[in-house]
Formats: C-alpha cells, sequence, structure tokens
C-alpha cells in the first residue's frame, strides 16, 4: 500500500509538472472570469423569470379583483329580484375567488422575497466579478513584465534556446575563421620561405624546355622541306 501511495503521489507530481508547463496564466485567468461572467448572467436570469412569474402572479390577482366586483353586483341584484339563492351562489364564489387572491398574494410576496435574495446574490457576485476582473489584468500585466524579462535576461545571458542555437552558430563560425586564418598564415610561410615561388620556378623551366624542344622540331620539319624543294627530291 506505501509503494503504491508513494508511485501515486510521484504521478501527481510529475502530471502537476507537465500542466504547468502548458498552462498559460492569461488563458486561465481569462477562462476563471468568463466562469463568472456566465454565473452572473445566470443569475440575472433567474431574477428574470421570478420577476416575470411575479408580473404574471400580479395580473391574475388583479382580473380576479375585478370579478369580485361583478360577483358583489350579481349577488345585489339577484336580491332585488328576489332570488337569495343565486345571490348565496354568487357570494360562495366571490369568497372562493378571495382566498384564491390570497393564496396568490401569498405566492406574489414569496416570488418578491426570492427576488430580493436573488439580487442581493448578484450584487454580490458583481462586484466580485469586477474585483476578479481587475485583479486578473494586474496579474496578466505583472506576468507579461516577468516573462519580457526572463527572456531578457536569458537572452543576455545565452539560456535561451534560441540564443543556445545562435551561440553554436557563432562557434562553428569562428571554428571556421580560425581554420581559414591557419590555411592562410600557412601560404603566406610558404610563400616567405619560397617554396611556392621554387614550385612556380621549376614549372615555368619544364615549360620553357617544351616549347624549345617544340620549337626545335618545327625548324628541323621546315628544314627538311626546304631541302626537298631545292633539290628536287
Amino acid at each position: 500500500m506505501g509503494l503504491l501511495a508513494r508511485i501515486s503521489t510521484v504521478f501527481k507530481a510529475k502530471m502537476n509538472k507537465v500542466l504547468d508547463q502548458l498552462e498559460n496564466p492569461h488563458e486561465t485567468l481569462d477562462y476563471s472570469y468568463e466562469k463568472q461572467l456566465e454565473l452572473l448572467q445566470k443569475v440575472r436570469r433567474n431574477i428574470t423569470n421570478v420577476v416575470a412569474s411575479k408580473k404574471r402572479l400580479e395580473l391574475q390577482i388583479v382580473r380576479l379583483r375585478d370579478n369580485l366586483a361583478k360577483l358583489d353586483n350579481q349577488a345585489k341584484e339577484a336580491l332585488r329580484q328576489g332570488r337569495e339563492d343565486l345571490a348565496r351562489v354568487a357570494l360562495e364564489r366571490k369568497v372562493q375567488i378571495e382566498q384564491q387572491i390570497q393564496d396568490l398574494e401569498q405566492q406574489v410576496q414569496g416570488l418578491q422575497q426570492e427576488q430580493e435574495k436573488l439580487a442581493e446574490v448578484e450584487n454580490r457576485l458583481r462586484a466580485k466579478v469586477e474585483a476578479f476582473r481587475t485583479k486578473k489584468e494586474v496579474i496578466k500585466a505583472q506576468y507579461s513584465a516577468a516573462e519580457a524579462q526572463v527572456k531578457i535576461g536569458e537572452a543576455m545571458t545565452g539560456l535561451s534556446e534560441e540564443m543556445a542555437d545562435v551561440g553554436l552558430a557563432v562557434e562553428r563560425a569562428e571554428q571556421k575563421t580560425e581554420k581559414m586564418q591557419a590555411r592562410a598564415a600557412a601560404i603566406d610561410e610558404l610563400m616567405a620561405t619560397g617554396v611556392l615561388e621554387d614550385r612556380m620556378d621549376e614549372k615555368d623551366r619544364v615549360e620553357a624546355e617544351l616549347r624549345k624542344l617544340e620549337a626545335t622540331g618545327r625548324v628541323e620539319d621546315e628544314l627538311a622541306r626546304l631541302k626537298r624543294e631545292v633539290t628536287g627530291a
């Protein structure tokens, strides 16, 4: 059991390290802010729904109160006509409607209380969202500044990958330059000691001898041709 716990701890630590490398504070803060805005919008929609329900009940109460006046008039008219039975029916209906109105008014009162609670929640949540938005922007600005400082520091110290690549390129260029400089120095030394000049002079002598032999051969050919022309042979 202890081994499994240690393995789990190591795994969680590695996962946290990977997630920390992948996590972008700007995106995380913006995502959290969007979620809070969604929650605030949800609360506001609930308030709107409660207000709408309360208004519907209030309209229903108004219509029922209109019926009370009508029933009362009907009961009076029935009594004038000597119809006490009809007056009783109208008054019974009036009592039922009054009970309905009482029940509806209690529901309206409950909805009013719910609206006030939601409004209080909305006010507190809105204040928290505004505070978080301000804090979010401050943290993002601080992170951007710190990130810029790190990049500048890495560039100055050569710790960044980009500067490491540049450093390798510079090192390779320096090595090639040193090799080229060494080769140039060697050539200068050979020229200073006359080795290259001796080789060049030797090459010139060989070419001169070859040209001389070639010219001699041509002279002999021309001489032989003239002899044949003179002797007619």
